[in-house]
């Protein structure tokens, strides 16, 4: 059995009933701040900046922005109409382009919103949302972890743990569950550049939990494969297409590359609510660009030349067939492609 209670105590989205509290992983970790959001245009703005990211936590706060929307806007009795908050709804769709659990999470809600009309039933929705996002965490996290041989070493990117979550994480689940069970003996994680989530967010995190692991250079990941210490790359998404190619924070595609190349596994993690079974493949993934400044400085600080230009994607996608299992709460799916997708989809409807 995996102690949860020492690998799984960061609440990152915290629900008070009449304010949305988020741990403003901006200024992690030189400070631990909640950041108090009491109007879903206050969540979409802490999405947009970055305040709370992560797929899953994203939808989560999402799902509590329409219920703040909601009591803004309710009559005596509790009620409210889905067009009295279209501008809440609209603000937080257009907060992050990419990850579908945002879309999945607000789509939800919207159907409450059109089907029950009332406060305390929206509430419940994304509370159950909320809940529903830990229960999957810990499940996926004892699904990958029985993929991986005793003695392994994993790499993993960006970060997926409790702060990208409701709770215990996706690909952090699967290295939490690892090394818990006996299973992962090294753990190395990537700076992940530029808003380095590697090093501010998963070495926080690794910390915390007692995690004995290895900060590297977003550019030393084809060495660190090289010298045998790693056999499985373990990530996240932020949208999975129905053929199986992936979306990810950006990097994951050159890991993908250099797995590959060395003879390593790649393991993606990631809830169903990350699965868009609307989009055929990877081509059709809309791929946010930010402000090329993220790259021209450190920090508030500017480090690049006067007139010096940059491209920021920060996502890539990596085609399914760089991917050897993707783990969803539904079960495991082996070399994903068009029809595996498909038939885990079937299996598991009811």
């Amino acid at each position: 059995m995996i102690d949860y209670d020492r690998y799984d105590r960061i609440r990152a989205v915290q629900w008070q009933g009449n304010a949305l509290f988020l741990l403003d992983q901006r200024r992690l970790p030189l400070e631990e701040i909640m950041l108090e959001c009491r109007d879903a245009h206050a969540v979409a703005a802490a999405i947009a900046n970055l305040t709370v990211r992560g797929a899953p936590a994203i939808g989560i706060a999402a799902a509590y922005g329409v219920v703040l929307a909601a009591k803004a806007h309710a009559d005596a009795d509790g009620r409210v109409a889905s067009a009295a908050i279209g501008s809440e709804l609209e603000a937080l769709r257009a907060s992050r382009p990419t990850a579908v659990n945002l879309f999945w999470a607000l789509d939800r809600m919207q159907a409450v919103v059109e089907h029950e009309g009332n406060v305390a039933a929206l509430e419940a929705a994304a509370i159950q949302i909320e809940r529903d996002d830990l229960a999957a965490n810990r499940c996926m996290g004892s699904l990958g972890a029985a993929l991986i041989a005793p003695g392994s070493g994993v790499l993993t990117h960006c970060n997926t743990g409790s702060l990208a979550t409701a709770g215990f994480g996706t690909a952090l689940g699967v290295i939490r569950a690892g090394v818990a069970e006996g299973r992962i003996a090294r753990v190395f994680h990537t700076e992940t550049r530029p808003w380095l989530q590697g090093t501010r967010l998963t070495a926080w995190e690794l910390l915390k939990d007692g995690i004995p692991a290895q900060l590297i250079a977003d550019s030393a990941a084809a060495h660190l494969m090289s010298s045998g210490q790693v056999q499985w790359v373990v990530v996240g998404a932020d949208r999975i297409a129905a053929n199986g190619d992936t979306a990810n924070k950006i990097g994951t595609l050159q890991l993908a590359v250099l797995a590959r190349y060395f003879g390593l596994r790649l393991m993606v993690v990631a809830p169903w609510s990350t699965v868009d079974m609307r989009t055929t493949s990877g081509c059709d993934i809309h791929i946010e660009l930010r402000d090329p400044e993220e790259l021209l400085q450190y920090g508030s600080v500017r480090v690049a030349a006067a007139g010096v230009r940059a491209w920021n994607p920060v996502f890539d996608v990596t085609p399914q067939a760089l991917i050897d299992a993707m783990v969803t709460e539904r079960g495991v799916i082996e070399q994903p492609d068009a029809t595996a997708m498909h038939r885990h989809l079937a299996a598991a409807k009811p």
